[in-house]
């Protein structure tokens, strides 16, 4: 048995000629090719809805909320690299090791529970996408609800896999906005500072729904289905690679890119999120404008207090992420619920050869935009959507520990030490965070 941080005997090339490799001068596009599903997880993350959560806790706390990004970073890391983990390890999803190793039922009620909230929530960020739009150049909010629907399912479906994530990765660029728009906003950085190193508790129900909110926001199921099935599929893309478990070769060196993409992916994602809730703590709280409900709401209250530059990029980052984060929250209920029924799935496989795992993936985004048409208010909605991936985080991160720590699935791979127990420390943060929020149900 070979204990994880060391080379097992097939990993080394004992007759490969020692060469000092050629330095190759930096380019972006280099280090954008050598991240993959950690990042664009990460970056999904801060969704439109996700930013108008963010965006209220800003405006009704201020500075003092920033504490949670410094917070959910390890928290969040450590979860979706074991996700990752057990995707590249067994070549299979969280839903297809599920469906191989646990009864039935379960694998029924996660994801029947995943592919509604993940609609829902497919419904409310183009809600928020086509208001952002008709912030900026006017026009029928419905028809942009439409065009963004319909864009983002046909690109999964007829675009080249690998041009399609190329075009996913440049994405994650457009959350840059919410840098940018700092510079529109007074801030005061030693307050902003304190309010991250510094954690200021206030013992009030709003004060714990929000927290509550936002690890709800940060860790989701459904960038645990992704990232373990985008795993899964990078491997079967690449001839090279085969799962960990039927060809040792090479794991350490893939656990180390997987560490290295999972940690950059969700340190841009809490970055952001710390710039969002900054930006409205700079601007809206500190005015008195506490009433912020939805992200384009956020975006429309910056132009009196930052001026219109600042409404204007926040506006195009809310339709950066949600190009983004739609083909992830569809992408995921496909996965999930091809792996479950044992189909052939993957962005990878032209549609004919796919029909079930395109077809379901079509229906999560056209139901998503049809709850746009309906007298259902989508951003209401959203609420129970957070309420619902709350509850099934904790079952599916404990059903992802004990999986992680099955030899039977993992082999000599099965997760140790730090990683292990920080993603059982994740899980438990997450079960105290239902537990509270049940509580704020009750009182």
């Amino acid at each position: 048995m070979t204990r994880q941080g060391t080379i097992p005997p097939d990993d080394k090339h004992d007759d490969a000629p020692a060469a000092k490799p050629r330095r190759q001068p930096f380019s972006f596009s280099r280090v954008l090719k050598t991240l993959g599903p950690g990042l664009i997880t990460g970056a999904s993350d801060d969704d439109p809805s996700g930013i108008g959560t963010y965006s209220q806790a800003g405006a009704q706390l201020g500075y003092g909320i920033g504490w949670t990004m410094l917070l959910t970073f390890p928290l969040m890391s450590a979860i979706q690299e074991i996700s990752a983990r057990v995707g590249r390890v067994t070549g299979h999803g969280i839903a297809g090791n599920v469906c191989r190793h646990y009864p039935g039922w379960l694998l029924a009620v996660v994801v029947t529970l995943l592919s509604m909230a993940n609609t829902i929530n497919i419904a409310a960020d183009l809600s928020a996408m086509a208001d952002a739009t008709k912030l900026l150049i006017g026009g029928p909010a419905i028809l942009y609800v439409v065009l963004f629907g319909v864009t983002s399912v046909a690109a999964q479906i007829f675009m080249n896999y690998r041009r399609y994530v190329t075009i996913l990765k440049w994405l994650t660029l457009s959350l840059f906005a919410y840098v940018a728009a700092l510079a529109f906003a007074k801030v005061s950085w030693m307050e902003a500072l304190a309010g991250v190193l510094l954690p200021r508790i206030s013992w009030s129900a709003d004060y714990f729904t929000t927290i509550v909110a936002i690890l709800g926001t940060t860790i989701s199921p459904y960038l645990f289905f992704w990232q373990a099935s985008q795993e899964a599929e990078e491997q079967r893309v690449d001839a090279t690679k085969h799962p960990l478990i039927e060809r040792h070769y090479g794991a350490q060196h893939e656990f180390s890119r997987i560490r290295a993409d999972t940690i950059t992916g969700m340190a841009f994602s809490n970055l952001i999120a710390l710039s969002i809730i900054v930006t409205a703590a700079a601007s809206l709280h500190a005015t008195g404008k506490t009433d912020i409900q939805t992200s384009a709401q956020a975006a429309e209250a910056l132009r009196p207090i930052a001026g219109p530059f600042a409404e204007v990029i926040f506006a195009l980052g809310i339709v950066g992420t949600g190009l983004l984060a739609i083909p992830v929250l569809a992408g995921a209920t496909a996965y999930a619920v091809g792996e479950g029924r044992r189909w052939r799935v993957g962005l990878t496989r032209r549609p004919k050869e796919a029909i079930a795992f395109y077809s379901v993936l079509a229906l999560s985004g056209g139901i998503g935009i049809a709850l746009n048409f309906t007298p259902i208010d989508p951003i209401a909605a959203l609420y129970w959507s957070a309420v619902v991936n709350g509850v099934l985080a904790v079952p599916v991160m404990v059903l992802l520990m004990f999986m992680a720590r099955r030899r039977d699935i993992m082999d000599r791979f099965v997760v140790r030490g730090w990683l292990y127990w920080l993603g059982w420390l994740s899980t438990g943060a997450m079960a105290l965070s239902v537990i509270a929020m049940g509580i704020g149900f009750l009182l």
